[in-house]
C-alpha cells in the first residue's frame, strides 16, 4: 500500500485517543476517545473498555479488541472505576459535543451530568440533574458515594437558587459585566458572574447530595477544576485546591483546603468546616493534593514565584498527623507533573519534562521525608510525551504521543521496562499516512549556550544534507515558557507543516522548559533578546550545512510565537514571509490581557514607571523594520492575547504599503478549536507559504481559506 503525505482533513480523521483509566486490578482499562465530523463541525467523545492484561497486549502481538461502553449519541468522558471494578461513573452531555472541556468557563458551563455504568450490562444511570452540570465524579472507598464539582452561585448556593439564578441571567436584556477586581476574565470566559465550583457528596444508593462547600467563594483552576482534589483513603476528608486569595485578587493566589465528610448524606445537611493547609506566609501557588494510601500524608505541588508562571513545581508533603510541611524536591531542576503513589505508599510515581521529551519517573517517598531534598527522582522512561501516570495491577498506566506518532494508550512495569501498547485506534488512518524523518540537532546559540532543535523533513527525505536544498519554515512556540517537544499537535502540527515538501525546524530557545530553572528563567524582562538569537543562529546552522534554501525561508509562530514573529519583522528581512497567529505586538495594548500580574518582570517594565523598559523589545516601538510579508490570524474570543493586537500590526502594515493579510475567526478563542476552522486555517497558512516560499509545491495539499476581499 502506498503512503502519502498527511492532509487537514486527516488530522480531523485521527481519533484523538485520551489517558487511560485502569481498572484497581490492572486487568482493564477505560479509555476515552474522541472523533470528528468535518461536515457536522463537531466531535463525540466515546468511553471504550480496553483489555489490559500484561500477556498478549503487547504490540508484537494481536491486540484483544476494544469494547465501546458509551453510545456516539452523546459525548462521554472523565470515567472513575467504583472500587470493586462492577462499575463505572462518568460525565455524559446531552449533544454531541465532546465532553472533554470541563473548564469550558462560565459563559460556556458544561452541561454535563453524572451517570453510573453497570459493566455486567444495561444502559447508564443518570445520578445528578444539576443546573450547571457536573464534572470529576470520583468514588469514595465504600463504593457508596460519589464525589464530584458543580459550579453555584456563590449569593445562592442552593441548587434551586443557582437553577433560579442561571434562568433570570438568561432572560435579562441586560448583559452588562462589573468588576472591581484585578483578575476578571480568563482565556475565553467572564469570571464576574459569581460562579464557583463547590464539592459535592451523591449518596448512589437514595440520590441525595450535600454541598461540603456550601460558603465556598472560590474558584478552583480557571482553566480545568478537574484534578484538583482528593478523597482520603478512609473516606472521612477531601482536600482541595482553589484560589486562596480574596478580591480583588492582586495577586490570585491557588491553596488547599480540607473539609470532613459527613458518614450519613442527606441533602441540605450540615457540611464540616473548611480548613486551610496551605503553608503559613506562602508566596506562591500549592496545588493538585493527592493523600498517600496510609491517609498520613498529602502530597502536593508548590511553586515559590507568584508572578513568573513557569517557576518549577517541587513536591511537597503535609504531614496530617504533626501538621508539618516538607518540600522535597528543590535541589531537583525539573517540574514534576501528574504525581500519583504507588500501592503501598512508600514510592511516589510522576512526569517531567526534561530535554525536549517527558520522562517517566518514580521517588522514593520514604527516603525524602526522613531526609527532605535528599532523594531526586529516579528516571525510569523516556520519550516522546506522556500523560499523567496512573498505577495498577503493579503497572503503570499511560498514554503515549510523540512528532510522527498521534497518543495511544500504553502500559508498562513499574521499572520503565516491557511497554506494551494497549490500543491501536489511530492506525488505520495512519497506515494510508507517510510520516516525515525527525532529527535532532544541537547547535551553537544565545552566549554561547548549546540549544537544542527539531527538525522534521518532508515526507520521502532521507534527511540530513540532501542533493536538493529545501525551502525553511520555523514553527516558533508559545509560552515564552513552553517546548516544542517530541509531541503530536493537533493545531500546529509538524507533519502537516511538512508534507507540502518543507523542512520545519522547532527550536527550542532559551526560556523554554525541560532544560532547568535557569534556563527557563533566562529571559524574564528580555522576551527579544536570546530567543531571537538563538532562531538566528539556528537558520545560519541549517545554511551552513546546505540544507536550505536561504531564499526561501519562512518564520511562524502562535502566542509568543506570534510576538517572536512580530519581532524578528523589526529586525531582518532574512525571511520571505511570516506567520503571526494571535501574536503580542504591543506590549503596552498587551495590558488589556486576562492575567496582567508579573508582567514587569516578563516584559520588562510597566507602562506607568518604565516606558523605556518596556519599549525595548517591543515590536510596535521598532516597526521601522518592517519588511517581510506577513499572514496575520487571530480570534475574536481571545482574551489571553486580545485579537486587537492582530488588527494593530495588520494596519501598520497597510499603512506602511507592505504585503500583508488578516484572517480573523469571530467563534474562536487563542486556539483554532473547530474541525472546519482548522480546515481554513491551514488552507490559509499553507496557501501563503506557497506564495512566497513554495513555488506551487503547496497546492492541493491542503484545503480551505478564501480570497482576499475588495
Amino acid at each position: 500500500m502506498s503512503r502519502r503525505p498527511i492532509t487537514v482533513e486527516d488530522l480531523w480523521a485521527l481519533p484523538r485517543v485520551g489517558p487511560p483509566k485502569p481498572s484497581k486490578d490492572g486487568a482493564w482499562a477505560v479509555v476515552p476517545v474522541t472523533t470528528y465530523s468535518m461536515e457536522e463541525n463537531k466531535g463525540t467523545t466515546r468511553l471504550w473498555l480496553v483489555p489490559a492484561r500484561a500477556e498478549g497486549a503487547g504490540s508484537r502481538g494481536k491486540r484483544d479488541p476494544a469494547r465501546a461502553l458509551t453510545s456516539k449519541e452523546h459525548s462521554s468522558s472523565q470515567p472513575a472505576w467504583s472500587p470493586d471494578g462492577t462499575r463505572i461513573a462518568f460525565v455524559r452531555k446531552p449533544g454531541g459535543e465532546p465532553a472533554s472541556d470541563p473548564g469550558a468557563g462560565p459563559e460556556h458551563p458544561d452541561q454535563g451530568q453524572i451517570y453510573v455504568l453497570n459493566l455486567d450490562g444495561g444502559e447508564p444511570e443518570r445520578m445528578t440533574d444539576l443546573p450547571l452540570g457536573a464534572v470529576d465524579p470520583r468514588w469514595f472507598p465504600d463504593g457508596r458515594r460519589i464525589a464530584f464539582l458543580t459550579p453555584v452561585y456563590g449569593d445562592a448556593p442552593a441548587l434551586a437558587g443557582t437553577a433560579q439564578r442561571a434562568k433570570d441571567e438568561a432572560k435579562s436584556k441586560v448583559k452588562a459585566r462589573v468588576t472591581e477586581d484585578r483578575l476578571y476574565r480568563y482565556w475565553d470566559s467572564w469570571l464576574t458572574d459569581g460562579r464557583f465550583h463547590h464539592v459535592f457528596v451523591l449518596d448512589v444508593e437514595t440520590g441525595e447530595a450535600m454541598d461540603l462547600t456550601p460558603s465556598s467563594k472560590r474558584w478552583f483552576d480557571f482553566m480545568d477544576p478537574s484534578g484538583q482534589y482528593d478523597i482520603s483513603p478512609d473516606g472521612a476528608e477531601i482536600a482541595f485546591a482553589a484560589t486562596r486569595t480574596r478580591p480583588p485578587h492582586d495577586p490570585v493566589l491557588m491553596g488547599i483546603f480540607a473539609v470532613s465528610v459527613p458518614s450519613r448524606i442527606k441533602s441540605g445537611g450540615k457540611a464540616g468546616s473548611v480548613r486551610s493547609i496551605t503553608p503559613a506566609r506562602h508566596p506562591a501557588d500549592v496545588f493538585r493534593p493527592v493523600y498517600s494510601p496510609d491517609g498520613r500524608t498529602i502530597l502536593y505541588g508548590l511553586q515559590r514565584e507568584f508572578d513568573f508562571y513557569a517557576d518549577k513545581v517541587r513536591l511537597a508533603a503535609y504531614d496530617r498527623k504533626t501538621r508539618t510541611h516538607a518540600v522535597l524536591t528543590e535541589s531537583w531542576d525539573f517540574s514534576a507533573s501528574g504525581w500519583t503513589f504507588g500501592k503501598d505508599g512508600s514510592t511516589v510515581y510522576l512526569v517531567a519534562e526534561i530535554a525536549g521529551r517527558t520522562a517517566l519517573f518514580s521517588y522514593d517517598l520514604a527516603k525524602a521525608l526522613k531526609s527532605p531534598g535528599a532523594e531526586a527522582p529516579k528516571e525510569l522512561l523516556r520519550g516522546g510525551t506522556f500523560s499523567d501516570p496512573e498505577i495498577a495491577g503493579g503497572r503503570i498506566f499511560t498514554s503515549v504521543n510523540s512528532i510522527d506518532r498521534p497518543p495511544e494508550a500504553v502500559a508498562c512495569d513499574l521499572d520503565g521496562k516491557g511497554m506494551a501498547r494497549l490500543t491501536g485506534f489511530t492506525d488505520p488512518v495512519m497506515a494510508a499516512l507517510q510520516m516525515g524523518k525527525v532529527e535532532e540537532a544541537i547547535f551553537e546559540g544565545a552566549g554561547g549556550d548549546p540549544v537544542q532543535m527539531y527538525l522534521l523533513y518532508p515526507p520521502g527525505s532521507a534527511g540530513g544534507r540532501a542533493k536538493k536544498k529545501l525551502p525553511l519554515v520555523h514553527l516558533i512556540h508559545g509560552g515564552p515558557h513552553g517546548t516544542f517537544g517530541d509531541t503530536w499537535h493537533w493545531r500546529w502540527n509538524a507533519q502537516a507543516f511538512t508534507a507540502p515538501g518543507y523542512l520545519a525546524a522547532l527550536v527550542n530557545f532559551h526560556g523554554s522548559t525541560s532544560w532547568g530553572q535557569d534556563f527557563t528563567a533566562s529571559i524574564l524582562g528580555r522576551w527579544g533578546d536570546q530567543p531571537y538569537d538563538d532562531v538566528m543562529a539556528a537558520t545560519d546552522y541549517l545554511i551552513e550545512e546546505g540544507i536550505v534554501d536561504p531564499k526561501r525561508m519562512a518564520a511562524t509562530g502562535g502566542s509568543y510565537g506570534g510576538y517572536m514573529v512580530s519581532w524578528i519583522a523589526s529586525q531582518t528581512d532574512r525571511f520571505a514571509c511570516l506567520v503571526n497567529h494571535a501574536g503580542v505586538c504591543d506590549f503596552q495594548t498587551q495590558y488589556a490581557s486576562d492575567i496582567t500580574q508579573g508582567r514587569r518582570r516578563s516584559m520588562g517594565g510597566e507602562p506607568w514607571d518604565d516606558v523605556a523598559g518596556m519599549d525595548r523589545y517591543n515590536p510596535m516601538r521598532h516597526a521601522s523594520g518592517f519588511r517581510s510579508p506577513m499572514l496575520v490570524i487571530h480570534g475574536e474570543r481571545d482574551y489571553r492575547v486580545p485579537h486587537d493586537q492582530a488588527m494593530e500590526i495588520y494596519n501598520i502594515y497597510k499603512a506602511m504599503k507592505l504585503p500583508a493579510r488578516l484572517v480573523v475567526y469571530p467563534d474562536e478563542n487563542h486556539w483554532i478549536l473547530k474541525p472546519q476552522n482548522s480546515r481554513h486555517w491551514y488552507g490559509e497558512v499553507h496557501r501563503w507559504l506557497d506564495r512566497w516560499i513554495g513555488k506551487g509545491i503547496g497546492k492541493g495539499i491542503a484545503k480551505g481559506g478564501g480570497k482576499a476581499s475588495s
